[in-house]
């Protein structure tokens, strides 16, 4: 089993971080609790340094560094530079550099650093253990290289995350109640919470791009999912996302769970972010016509449709090119029927027509 691996191409480094916290979670946080105990502070400290984490890399390094999605104030750039390297996912400079690849090659084998294709377990921490690629050039990256705040944590990554990763949390420990508690904010607050946050964010790589429905667009893998959106703080809904990557939002219903969307949201109203970039409701509606009526003539395609479903998509084909149609046939503006009122008639009728298109699967063999 062992001679398959190409230790000459194992990351090392990351590979002895990733699986030695890991295994401090599995043995080192248990025997804390079994023989300390666990009180609010340790908790509270945990979930604290958790979404600090979390959503240094959700709203920072991934919606305003990365896509561009807002401008936000140097104070929240820096507090998603300082929490964002204590989540232990790299630089920002190197992250940004790999995900914009992947949105550009995305489900590709050869460009795609963390490509679905070649299976979950690369998609969602394979692709840190091996690197089979050489280092990046940066060259997609020019704008942050600019930045003398980026340039400032690439260059000091690892002590940045050591210190606000480790060592902060035992120091509040220690204030709070001696050597033991400084123990637990170590082993609790950092190495159990980086290693559930890595892999909560490693889910957007892979889960992400498995788990879920494609309502805007099957050209690449990735997926909407209320499930991971939970997991990943708003990530879940990442065909939304590959459709309209400079969108501050992912979860652009009103009902999705998006909170890195809302802190942002919030943020723009005290002034500490800045021209949130925001795809139309017209251009999000026609994107699910497309879709719809793609699948649809997808599933009449298939020869094993009985008589019955044959009717219903057809129907609701029909229905959704009259819609279509309909939207062609009216100016934008100045018609009588507001743009609103026929983005709600639109996806009245997509939301029929994927109710034929799922129900066609109970009676294709009818």
């Amino acid at each position: 089993m062992f001679s398959r691996i190409p230790f000459h191409r194992v990351n090392w480094l990351i590979s002895s971080f990733l699986i030695g916290t890991f295994l401090l979670s599995l043995t080192a946080v248990p025997a804390y609790i079994w023989r300390f105990g666990i009180d609010r502070f340790q908790i509270a400290l945990f979930f604290a340094m958790f979404f600090a984490c979390g959503f240094s890399i959700t709203l920072g390094y991934h919606r305003l560094f990365s896509h561009l999605a807002f401008q936000a104030h140097w104070t929240v750039r820096l507090f998603t530079l300082i929490f964002g390297a204590a989540a232990f996912e790299n630089s920002v400079l190197l992250w940004v550099c790999e995900h914009r690849s992947h949105h550009k090659h995305v489900d590709d084998d050869d460009q795609d650093p963390y490509c679905i294709s070649k299976g979950l377990f690369h998609a969602h921490i394979g692709w840190l253990l091996f690197k089979l690629d050489p280092p990046p050039p940066f060259d997609n990256v020019a704008d942050l290289q600019k930045d003398p705040l980026v340039r400032w944590q690439h260059r000091h990554i690892h002590w940045i995350g050591a210190f606000v990763g480790f060592i902060v949390p035992a120091l509040l420990g220690l204030a709070w109640g001696g050597w033991v508690s400084a123990l637990g904010g170590f082993l609790i607050a950092g190495v159990a919470r980086v290693v559930v946050l890595q892999h909560c964010t490693f889910c957007i790589n892979s889960l992400c791009h498995y788990l879920g429905t494609r309502p805007y667009s099957s050209r690449c893998s990735a997926r909407d999912s209320w499930l991971m959106a939970i997991v990943t703080l708003g990530e879940g809904y990442h065909n939304y996302h590959h459709e309209f990557q400079h969108d501050y939002r992912n979860g652009v219903k009103p009902w999705q769970i998006d909170p890195t969307k809302w802190i942002i949201w919030t943020l723009s109203k005290v002034g500490l972010t800045h021209k949130l970039r925001r795809v139309s409701e017209e251009k999000i509606a026609l994107a699910e016509l497309a879709e719809a009526q793609r699948q649809l003539q997808e599933r009449l395609a298939h020869p094993g449709l009985s008589e019955v479903a044959a009717a219903r998509l057809s129907g609701a084909c029909r229905r959704l090119q009259a819609a279509a149609q309909r939207w062609m046939e009216q100016p934008k503006t100045g018609s009588v029927t507001p743009v609103s009122l026929r983005v709600a008639e639109l996806r009245r009728e997509i939301r029929a027509a994927t109710a034929a298109f799922r129900g066609s699967y109970s009676r294709g063999r009818a």
